[in-house]
């Protein structure tokens, strides 16, 4: 497994400009971008289980940033999409403004390629200058790239 999150992404998966404002809406609106993904097997029940982990607990990680996700045997294999709104999207549930967000789905037989990802999607956006580049970047081809460049910058050559 890579622990590179720049190997999941596809330029159809990004959506740099979600229109609802609302945090089940854009959820949805971000999510539906892998509805077509290869490695979704159900994607409404990886949906329902995306929005069931989402009440459980806020994915707000700070910094504008949300990880709404889910363990599921609805995916074969990681799935990734994101979104960035510019006005911003309200998560009521930790009361905080999410400007970018990341939906990721991962298959409950495999925890640890999870947890390291995650690892490696907080400190790509933990730098305030990581995130102004991700909120800067002007296509998803430029957003992709912009993760590459951080991601040689944090980890380097690690494999």
């Amino acid at each position: 497994m890579s622990t590179r999150l720049s190997k999941l992404l596809d330029p159809a998966r990004i959506s740099l400009a979600v229109q609802n404002t609302k945090r089940t809406s854009a959820i949805n609106e971000v999510a539906r971008l892998l509805e077509s993904h290869p490695d979704v097997v159900n994607f409404q029940g990886f949906y329902n289980e995306l929005l069931a982990r989402e009440r459980l607990d806020t994915t707000c990680l700070g910094n504008e940033v949300a990880l709404p996700h889910a363990r599921t045997e609805h995916v074969k294999k990681i799935v990734l999409a994101v979104g960035r709104s510019a006005e911003g999207i309200h998560f009521e549930n930790s009361n905080q403004t999410v400007r970018l967000m990341f939906v990721l789905g991962t298959p409950k037989n495999n925890p640890t390629d999870y947890l390291i990802l995650v690892g490696a999607l907080c400190r790509l956006i933990k730098d305030a200058a990581s995130r102004e580049a991700l909120l800067a970047a002007t296509t998803p081809e430029a957003f992709i790239t912009t993760v590459v460049e951080l991601e040689q910058r944090i980890f380097g050559d690690e494999k």
